[in-house]
């Protein structure tokens, strides 16, 4: 099992990371949502000159944020500051896209975008479509200190769906997921493997990656005391964000009386018009609690939607995770980084 650390990007997150690739993380991931955090790439080049073995991905890019061939040039420049440590997430969309009121990108878009970026990033040339307009593209100066297409940089897509499940083991290198039961890691990866055997592949060790936040309970601390609430409570409520806009990174939370209560009590007395309700619904979105959210984190919120227990009941989540598939389990951090860190350090990695 690898362990990674998961940031809303922004510009000083590498402060943190220097100190993580210290304490047995292996791998940084960074948040792609241009309405509430900094820019990733600027966000991942900093990480990149201050750090020397963890390795960088978006975690994840929003196709519809930006053409292909920028996609491609970005995170090929993120490969020459790291060289062989630079990974590609990439998903449908969840508040890169909800934030402007916009749903998910197209499977079909999002496949086609994917395929044209890998063939860039192998230093190829590709039919480029802009409207009726066709023209053949390719990377004029890959070879002069502007980028770099020799370390070959994987893309991970994050699927939460069906659809885009199956698509990760069609032609991704590896999969990204929000959801951490490993009933529902089983059955995503038969998905997987559906879609691989589509594609002539074998999943055989599939790199998967689930996004989650987690906080070591002290002796006879609940998971809903106000330091666990303060360290996960901004992590524990997307998933009534998510109910909100129907996604499917919501897992069962619109089936919970916590979600009808969050929907009848605070959703309905917005004060942000309906038709654009969503700019208030998503503000602090994985930062902070707006006030009045933190009454509907309670313990059984925290604990499923984040790795929040004993460093025993942690652990032992995170092997059953192992046996369904997941190879990699990223900690997001916000507040109390360096702290976060250094106790995930100590009392789960270390005695992993």
């Amino acid at each position: 099992m690898e362990f990674g650390i998961a940031y809303p990007a922004r510009p000083d997150a590498w402060k943190d990371l220097v100190v993580a690739e210290d304490n047995g993380f292996t791998q940084a991931w960074f948040y792609d949502s241009q309405m509430l955090y900094s820019d990733v790439y600027v966000t991942m080049a900093l990480a990149a000159e201050h750090t020397k073995r963890i390795k960088l991905g978006t975690g994840v890019a929003i196709p519809t944020n930006r053409i292909e061939p920028v996609t491609a040039h970005s995170i090929a420049t993120i490969n020459l500051l790291a060289p062989g440590r630079t990974y590609l997430g990439v998903g449908t969309g969840f508040t890169g896209r909800n934030t402007m009121g916009l749903p998910p990108m197209p499977v079909k878009q999002f496949r086609e975008y994917i395929e044209l970026t890998r063939k860039l990033l192998g230093g190829g040339e590709v039919l480029y479509r802009e409207g009726e307009r066709e023209r053949w593209i390719r990377f004029l100066h890959p070879d002069h200190g502007y980028i770099n297409l020799k370390d070959r940089i994987p893309i991970h897509i994050a699927a939460n769906g069906p659809k885009v499940t199956e698509l990760a083991g069609e032609i991704g290198d590896g999969w990204i997921t929000a959801l951490s039961s490993p009933e529902r890691v089983r059955e995503d990866f038969k998905l997987i493997e559906k879609g691989a055997a589509r594609a002539g592949r074998k999943v055989g060790k599939f790199p998967a990656t689930l996004l989650t936040t987690g906080c070591v309970l002290k002796p006879g601390e609940r998971a809903d005391s106000p330091r666990v609430i303060e360290r996960v409570g901004a992590f524990a409520i997307v998933a009534l964000h998510a109910a909100w806009e129907s996604s499917a990174v919501a897992g069962g939370a619109s089936e919970t009386p916590q979600w009808k209560r969050y929907r009848d009590e605070y959703i309905a007395k917005l004060k942000t018009p309906a038709d654009r309700r969503y700019l208030e619904v998503h503000e602090g979105h994985l930062i902070y609690l707006k006030p009045g959210e933190e009454k509907y984190v309670d313990e059984a919120l925290v604990r499923g939607a984040s790795m929040t227990g004993t460093a025993e009941e942690i652990i032992a989540r995170i092997k059953a995770l192992e046996a369904a598939g997941i190879t990699q389990v990223a900690f997001q951090v916000v507040n109390h980084g360096r702290e976060m860190i250094e106790e995930l350090s100590r009392e789960v990695i270390a005695k992993y």
